[in-house]
């Protein structure tokens, strides 16, 4: 499946999804298309293109579920999968300065167990469920992103505080994880001319910087983008 296709396919699962409004139906529709062209692509020995194919589908889910949940008539909550519960700690974070986002004390847990969970699902379903469970991390985060825009924060601040950098960073490790990370079961299940060298040590270097930058900018610049938050969501 093209590059064009899957990108596509991403953005039209959106207006699908929630009209819909089964909450597991938007992230499967929106894991499918990737899914597939990431398969096809590992199978075929292209891991770079599998890998720029999930950064990619990464990127639209970020854009057209911001923009989807943004724009829609009422409020999707209900078709976003721990989106209410997410908008609800990061609005009180922002407008209390307490909470798990500006203290790294509290979000390392977090994260290294969501690290450590998507390495296995990873490895145990060829990242089938790694990648469905990102389009739920997704969603949740573009809901929130989305719900700051209905709350009347100005455009420009969505466009410049809502996704924080560090998400970002975390999102581009997670996907270079999970395409690397399907290739082993996926050489068991579905024989194919892989890629005839081991997996490069910047597929692994990659993600480990992303990791640390994720935690790094996050201890760092939370508190401060909280409270530039703050001053527009409940001054």
């Amino acid at each position: 499946m093209r590059l064009a296709a899957v990108l596509a396919a991403t953005a039209v699962s959106y207006p699908l999804g929630l009209a819909v409004g089964n909450p597991w139906l938007l992230p499967a529709l929106n894991t499918l298309p990737v899914y597939l062209a990431m398969v096809e692509r590992l199978r075929s020995g292209d891991r770079r293109g599998a890998v720029v194919t999930v950064l990619a589908w990464a990127a639209t889910l970020a854009v057209c579920g911001t923009v989807s949940f943004a724009l829609w008539p009422q409020d999707p909550s209900r078709a976003v999968l721990n989106g209410p519960g997410y908008r609800e700690e990061m609005f009180a974070w922002i407008c209390t300065g307490v909470g798990r986002e500006g203290n790294w004390r509290l979000f390392l847990p977090q994260h290294l167990l969501h690290l450590g969970a998507f390495v296995v699902l990873s490895l145990l379903t060829a990242s089938a469920l790694s990648i469905l469970f990102g389009a739920v991390l997704m969603n949740y985060m573009a809901y929130y992103v989305a719900s700051l825009a209905r709350a009347g924060v100005p455009t420009a601040t969505v466009l410049a505080f809502g996704w924080q950098p560090w998400a970002l960073s975390r999102v581009a490790a997670f996907c270079i994880l999970g395409a690397v990370l399907a290739e082993p079961l996926l050489r068991r299940v579905r024989p194919g001319p892989y890629a005839r060298n081991g997996v490069p040590r910047a597929y692994w270097l990659a993600p480990a910087a992303l990791i640390a930058a994720d935690w790094l900018l996050k201890a760092t610049l939370a508190p401060a983008w909280g409270r530039v938050l703050r001053g527009v969501l409940c001054p």
